[in-house]
């Protein structure tokens, strides 16, 4: 119902305001732009994080940063986002199912998945675990304890695997030309797709980037890419991919003679604060027959048997969702099963085993 109220009896400084919110959503709305200035930028890359392992796995600190969250902003897509804060796509999608990778709805919150457990690995130099994805820097500290680098890689496609084993930095290079195999011409050939003998270093073309670390498994490096957006999929022909901004910052830590391994390690299981996780990935390559018996003889081996709760870690297995998940088995439910697995006659009191028949402790 309209007012009776003459117009002049509104004052300007009350519509004042009432323009300006019509104003402004008369504006456009600008999608982000996302650019490579951006990502260079960006303080994700290098975070320096502290773990340690000792005899005691209770005691041990192998969970390293802390889950976040983002929402989407309208132009986004996981390719930027996972790039952004230094995320494999691989690590986005899994942790957020059923989002739109192109066009995630605008105003939505995710998960960004930036708490990782180490792998079980010498905490030595580089350490990429495959079925991850991921590569983590190990820098020697004292007493066990480490600080550590974590950057998403992208790696060998299925009929081109990354291979497994151990290996050491035999040379480093900046620009390096990229002098393509026999087997890689053949392929690009049968593809139609140039096959030059060579791409120069510094080339836009060259899948090499501006930095290599060359390892000793043969023509297997770890380097940059010319296609970013690759990082967090099976993308290459074996090599280590990582972005242009990450390997640029790893690249000055690493030295020649440093040692490295390749793991696969679907199953990682860590400790923080005597708090028990899990954390369970694709196993990309079929190469672990049973995930959920490969997570009980993880959490055996460490000794953590008892002290984990099996729902929790059945439903990590099911979900693979690549995501460091909790585990730990409360106290309260500890005792509960204790009571029902104990001999009649020699049930659990609050202050203790107590006798059922007389009450004497």
């Amino acid at each position: 119902m309209l007012s009776s109220a003459p117009h002049h009896d509104m004052k300007p400084s009350s519509i004042r305001p009432l323009i300006l919110f019509f104003l402004v959503l008369a504006l456009p709305v600008h999608a982000r732009q996302w650019t490579e200035e951006m990502f260079e930028k960006k303080q994700t890359a290098g975070t320096v994080y502290f773990g340690s392992r000792g005899t005691d796995p209770a005691r041990s600190v192998t969970v390293i940063g802390s889950a976040r969250f983002y929402q989407v902003q309208k132009g986004d897509t996981l390719l930027d986002i996972a790039r952004y804060y230094s995320l494999g796509f691989n690590e986005l999608s899994e942790a957020n199912p059923g989002v739109d990778s192109w066009l995630p709805p605008a105003g939505q919150v995710i998960l960004l998945p930036t708490e990782w457990i180490l792998p079980d690995a010498d905490f030595e130099g580089l350490v990429v675990n495959v079925p991850e994805m991921r590569l983590y820097y190990f820098h020697p500290g004292k007493g066990g304890a480490v600080t550590v680098t974590t950057y998403p890689v992208g790696l060998g496609r299925d009929e081109w695997r990354t291979p497994i084993g151990k290996f050491k930095i035999t040379d480093r290079t900046v620009n390096p030309r990229w002098v393509l195999p026999e087997s890689i011409k053949k392929e690009h050939i049968a593809e139609g797709k140039p096959a030059p003998d060579f791409i120069e270093g510094g080339d836009p073309e060259n899948p090499l980037g501006k930095y290599r670390l060359r390892t000793s498994l043969g023509d297997y490096g770890i380097h940059g890419t010319d296609i970013p957006w690759g990082v967090g999929m099976q993308v290459s022909h074996g090599c280590v991919r990582l972005y242009p901004e990450d390997i640029e910052r790893l690249y000055p830590t690493v030295e020649k003679g440093a040692v490295g391994e390749f793991v696969y390690q679907p199953v990682k299981i860590g400790v923080r604060d005597n708090r028990i996780y899990i954390e369970v990935h694709q196993d990309i390559y079929d190469m672990i027959p049973a995930l959920h018996r490969e997570a009980w003889r993880l959490i055996d081996k460490f000794g953590l048997h008892d002290r984990v709760d099996a729902e929790r870690v059945k439903r990590a297995v099911l979900e693979q969702s690549g995501v460091a998940i909790e585990v730990t088995r409360e106290v309260g439910q500890v005792q509960e099963e204790v009571f029902h697995q104990a001999p009649r006659g020699k049930r659990p009191a609050a202050g203790g085993l107590e006798d059922e028949e007389t009450g004497a402790n």
